[in-house]
């Protein structure tokens, strides 16, 4: 009985650790996805510095990864790291503020539009304090993001 138990019990941990997705952002300015492993499939799409992807799997220095919308794609692993939280729009356009709330005035750039990617600074509550890749900071509320 123990036996089994133990067999049981690992192959739980197996199907746990195979089914875990990674979060990872890109961290190269520019990144192409692609349709497959190699440099020999079709791009499917160019992001920008902080898009966070969920990674899936990986062949050889490729990653399958996941974007905000649920598609796949595959990406050199040089491209992204996995040291730092990214978020990403997920809505038509979201308000960047100087604060923490809807009472702090809006920034300069705001709004943020879908596939806008930012590093995660901070979160305090419901909101979330981002940098671009220009280095402008601001605070989007929580649920116009994706953070994987």
């Amino acid at each position: 009985m123990t036996k089994i138990l133990s067999r049981g019990f690992a192959l739980l941990l197996l199907l746990i650790f195979c089914s875990y997705a990674e979060a990872i952002c890109v961290k190269a300015p520019l990144a192409n996805l692609r349709k497959g492993p190699g440099t020999g499939y079709e791009k499917t799409w160019h992001v920008f510095k902080y898009m966070p992807l969920k990674k899936i799997s990986q062949k050889g220095n490729w990653y399958k990864v996941q974007d905000v919308d649920g598609d796949t794609h595959w990406i050199y692993k040089n491209l992204v790291t996995s040291r730092m939280d990214c978020a990403v729009v997920k809505v038509d356009e979201a308000n960047i503020r100087s604060g923490p709330g809807t009472k702090f005035r809006k920034t300069e750039f705001s709004p943020a539009i879908k596939y806008d990617s930012f590093k995660v600074l901070k979160r305090t509550g419901s909101w979330v304090k981002v940098i671009d890749e220009f280095n402008d900071t601001g605070w989007i509320f929580r649920k116009l993001l994706w953070i994987y």
